[in-house]
């Protein structure tokens, strides 16, 4: 069966753009993840929407990735059809609007803006996500988050069709928004943004990278801040007075310089991170009362 998608879908995509039996771990953060049966690697939106709709004719699962930074994919991997959409990150100005597809990540775009001297995407400078991921989540850091600043986003609905929505249309709050509730893919967002000094804007970014570089652990794996932030807290601050710093099963570890993360210190399997969560998450309730809920994507199967 998997045989005949693939024949199928070499029709439809490059042929080095089509794998079979792929291992995840090759694109995610954390470096874990079971196999895709079918793996593809579009290059443009009508790829996208054809891969989309041929699955949706023959009924096959398909489940679609950006460059898998707030994600865990589980040890048994994902069946059916897996699209990641990191060859589609053409970056382009258009007056004070910068337009992006939404495999380019969110800090490229950001250093883009910056070359084009326009404010406003400065906050993204140290988001590891795609654009596509960012508007998913409405991603934010340091007081500014993609609602701020997104003007329209061209997506494919779940009924195979592309569509503009304007950003007033699709419900962007805190980590969540329409795209997630209606299983929209995002293809294209585009930026309103501010004419401003270039030497002001790369000071403002300088400043955010150097706090992000100096909290966070980026020298290992990680699935970036792996906790929404509760009401009236800080998970961060929650688990590192639980005493959970240094905390490791298997190969994944609480941070030991951000307990807000969960990184991956010595060949870390997705399982390991599953149950490190889990423990962080009753150590918090049994000390606080508190219950963390994920901000990290969790999908595949065990």
């Amino acid at each position: 069966m998997n045989e005949l998608i693939y024949n199928d879908l070499l029709a439809i995509l490059k042929t080095n753009h089509v794998k079979m039996n792929e291992p995840l771990s090759n694109y995610t953060f954390t470096k874990t993840g079971g196999k895709a049966d079918i793996l593809v690697l579009p290059t443009s939106y009508l790829e996208v929407r054809d891969t989309y709709n041929y699955a949706l004719t023959h009924q096959i699962p398909i489940t679609v990735l950006g460059n898998g930074s707030n994600l865990i994919i589980r040890d048994g991997g994902i069946r059916g059809i897996v699209m990641v959409l990191v060859q589609m990150k053409e970056v382009e100005c258009k007056g004070n609007q910068i337009i992006a597809q939404s495999g380019a990540t969110i800090i490229e775009t950001s250093r883009f803006a910056l070359e084009k001297r326009l404010s406003g995407l400065e906050f993204a400078c140290g988001i590891p996500g795609t654009v596509g991921g960012a508007l998913y989540m409405n991603a934010g850091a340091y007081g500014g988050e993609i609602s701020d600043v997104l003007k329209e986003a061209l997506v494919l609905t779940s009924e195979g069709e592309l569509k503009t929505f304007a950003a007033e249309e699709l419900e962007l709050r805190y980590r969540s928004s329409r795209f997630s509730k209606e299983h929209l893919l995002v293809l294209e967002a585009t930026f309103e943004l501010t004419p401003a000094n270039v030497d002001e804007i790369k000071a403002k970014m300088d400043e955010l990278t150097f706090l992000r570089e100096s909290k966070q652990p980026l020298e290992f794996p990680s699935c970036g801040s792996v906790f929404k932030r509760p009401p009236g807290y800080f998970a961060g601050k929650l688990i590192q007075d639980s005493g959970l710093q240094g905390k490791q099963i298997g190969g994944a570890q609480v941070s030991t310089k951000h307990a807000g993360f969960i990184v991956n210190v010595d060949g870390a399997t997705a399982t390991d991170y599953l149950e490190l969560i889990e423990h962080v998450q009753k150590t918090v309730k049994a000390n606080f009362g508190v219950d963390l809920e994920t901000e990290v994507k969790i999908i595949g199967e065990d």
